[in-house]
This record gives C-alpha cells, structure tokens and sequence, in this order.
C-alpha cells in the first residue's frame, strides 16, 4: 500500500507543541492521576484556561482552571463504562456574558447557585491516541477540533 518513503510531511505532536498548538500539562495531569502525557489544544487553553480579565481578582487563576479541566476529565474516564479512545465531558467555568458563547457551552444547570453572567457549562472532548513514537497519550479540545 503506502511506504515510509511516500509521506511527504508530517506534523508530530512534539512540533505541535514546541509550536505551541499544543500546550503540555502531563505534569500537573499526573498529580491528577493521569498516568499518560496529556496535551490541551491553544484553542482550549486560551478559552478555559487562561483566566478572563478581572477574574483574578474573584480568585480564579490558570492553575485552578487547569485543575479543574483536568479533574473532571479524570471524573468522567473513570465514570465511562467501555474503552472507547473518545469522550465527551462537562464542567462549569467561570466566563462573564460577553455575548461570546460557543456552541459547545451552555447555561449551567437551574439550582447549580451559578448565573449565566457568570458561568457556562462546557464541554470538552479528549482523544486517547498514538503519540509520535505509538505510545499512548490524551489530548484534550474542543468538540469541534480533530
């Protein structure tokens, strides 16, 4: 079929990375339990992670937000019955109303304590796939990317 030799380019995770279209949080990924590299697409990072102006000053930070990503998608692996190599998984931000939502964000939930000028519900997708040498590693991104 196809030889080594007929690939004309391909982009490795490590290039994606040291790019930045991937940001590497396999450590603190591992004080959450993972036991594999984890990656968070630019997209994602900058959305949920990177902490919204004036909200460091309602105590939120890139650490806990990471935490919190993290965490949840933790939660919902160890939840999911089977082993399929995507899931889909929720969790509560903090993102004021700026009129910016996304698709795969929603109000949180009636009786959460948590108003939509103030929080979204989101989901996030993570791939659990081959690395650039075939070993296993999760990536983490929106439901739209690939």
């Amino acid at each position: 079929m196809f030889e080594p030799s007929d690939l004309i380019h391909s982009y490795t995770r490590a290039q994606a990375i040291e790019d930045g279209v991937l940001v590497d949080v396999s450590d603190v990924a591992k004080e959450a339990g993972f036991k594999l590299p984890v990656t968070i697409t630019r997209a994602a990072w900058s959305r949920y992670v990177e902490v919204p102006r004036g909200l460091e000053l309602r105590g939120q930070s890139v650490d806990g937000r990471l935490w919190d990503v993290l965490f949840m998608l933790h939660v919902a692996i160890k939840r999911q019955q089977g082993n399929g190599s995507e899931i889909h998984y929720q969790l509560h931000v903090a993102l004021p109303d700026a009129g910016d939502w996304l698709s795969n964000e929603a109000h949180p939930a009636t009786g959460s304590g948590l108003t939509r000028s103030t929080h979204r519900q989101i989901t996030l997708k993570a791939l659990c796939g081959p690395g650039d040498a075939l070993e296993p590693v999760v990536s983490i991104m929106l439901p739209n990317e690939d």
